[in-house]
Order: structure tokens, then C-alpha cells, then sequence
């Protein structure tokens, strides 16, 4: 008897209000036999605490851990390795559900399933309300008009790039942050653009907050954390 392969489906679970989740990363959610979710050791997943009421006591959890390696060389074999307990439930038959903050394609780790799977099994990406998006709907500040050009700039890019980029930029979204703030506000200040970007932490979650670049207390902000620049123009 031929064991049919399962199918894997990487979903979108938005940045942290889980009414935010779209009906069919819900439906597919719902209908899975495996979740998987990356899991630090020593932190609980985000992805996961977002759909907790979501899940049934009858699907199997498989956490999982991409360590961070700047060097791709270094990163390759220990990603290989935290994704095996994943392909043997896709191995066996089993649909698998990937739960990703935001969007899984927009600097999403599930890009890293998806290269090593894609040619294998069945594989289906379901988009999510990235984090851009929900800072600004949260802040409540429209980021670009017409014909402006948008960035999203990881804070971790050097002082130099940085400040070259945003002059070119209409409007930006600086991502990343947490070690590199006080870089980024310096290179704000510096250019002039401070009165224009807004610092929010952990949007659309409970401990959602909004405050100035001045309040912001360097060494305490979290991953989940984002300066906007809007656009200019007013209309």
C-alpha cells in the first residue's frame, strides 16, 4: 500500500490579535493533524500563544528552533536538523500547519521550511497581516500615497546605509530593532526625522505601546517593536 505524503502549510498568523488570523489559515488550522511552531528553548512561541484557543487536544505539537547564525554556512546544518521531526510527519501522511507571526514570506522564518520542502510535498503559503500593516492601522497614521516609494529597513544594516536609504525613502518601516535602537535614533535625529517616526512595541497586542523616540528606554526594547516613518505629503 503506497503511504500518500502529507501536505504542508505554512500560515500567516498576524502580528499578535488573533482576530487578526484569516478564515482559511483558520480552517487549516483547525483541520490539521500536526502544528508545528518555532520555540525558542527558553521562550514560549508567540505563534503559538497567538491561536492557544484555537488548538484541539487531539493535534500533535512539534516546537521547533532555528538558532540564529549570521553566517549561512554555519546556519544550514543546524536548520536541517531542527526541521527532521517535521518531515517525518509529512513522511508518514500527516498535513502539517507551520504557525508564523505576521506573514510567512516577509521575513518569516517558514522561508527556511519552505526552500527544503517546497519540491517534496505538497506545499501551500496562506499570507498574514505583516507587521508594517498593523503598526500603522495601530498608530493610526496612513504610511504612503500615489506614488511613494515604500522601504522596510532591518535596523541591524549599518549607520551609513541606513541614513542613505531613508533620505531616498519616501516612507519607511525600520524593523529589528531591539540592540540597534539607539543607532537608529541617532540616524534619525541626525537627518532631521525624528518629529516624523513613530516607535510602537508588540502592536495589536495586549501590551501594545505606543510612545516617542525620546521615551524609549534603549536597552528594554523587544523584538516585537518597529519605527514608522510616514510619508510627507498630507493630503
Amino acid at each position: 500500500m503506497t503511504n500518500t505524503k502529507g501536505r504542508l502549510y505554512g500560515i500567516g498568523v498576524g502580528p499578535g490579535d488573533p482576530e487578526l488570523l484569516t478564515l482559511k489559515a483558520f480552517r487549516l488550522l483547525k483541520s490539521a493533524s500536526v502544528v508545528a511552531y518555532q520555540s525558542a528553548d527558553n521562550h514560549p512561541s508567540v505563534a503559538r500563544s497567538i491561536v492557544a484557543s484555537y488548538l484541539t487536544d487531539d493535534q500533535i505539537e512539534v516546537p521547533f528552533h532555528f538558532p540564529r547564525a549570521l553566517d549561512p554556512h554555519e546556519a544550514k546544518p543546524l536548520y536541517d536538523r531542527a526541521i527532521v521531526p517535521i518531515a517525518e510527519h509529512l513522511a508518514a501522511g500527516h498535513d502539517v500547519v507551520v504557525l508564523c507571526e505576521g506573514d510567512p514570506l516577509f521575513y518569516g522564518s517558514f522561508m527556511y521550511l519552505f526552500t527544503r520542502f517546497a519540491d517534496q510535498y505538497h506545499t501551500e503559503v496562506v499570507p498574514g497581516v505583516s507587521s508594517p500593516m498593523a503598526c500603522a492601522s495601530a498608530i493610526g497614521i496612513p504610511i504612503s500615497y500615489r506614488n511613494d516609494i515604500f522601504s522596510v529597513l532591518p535596523a541591524t544594516l549599518s549607520a551609513d546605509v541606513l541614513a542613505t536609504q531613508l533620505v531616498n525613502a519616501d516612507a519607511a518601516a525600520i524593523i529589528k530593532l531591539r540592540r540597534h535602537f539607539s543607532k537608529v535614533r541617532e540616524v534619525l535625529r541626525s537627518l532631521g526625522l525624528s518629529s516624523r517616526a513613530r516607535y510602537i512595541e508588540r502592536a495589536t497586542m495586549a501590551e501594545q505601546r505606543i510612545i516617542s523616540l525620546d521615551e524609549v528606554e534603549a536597552d528594554r526594547v523587544p523584538y516585537f517593536s518597529m519605527i514608522l516613518l510616514p510619508t510627507k505629503v498630507q493630503l
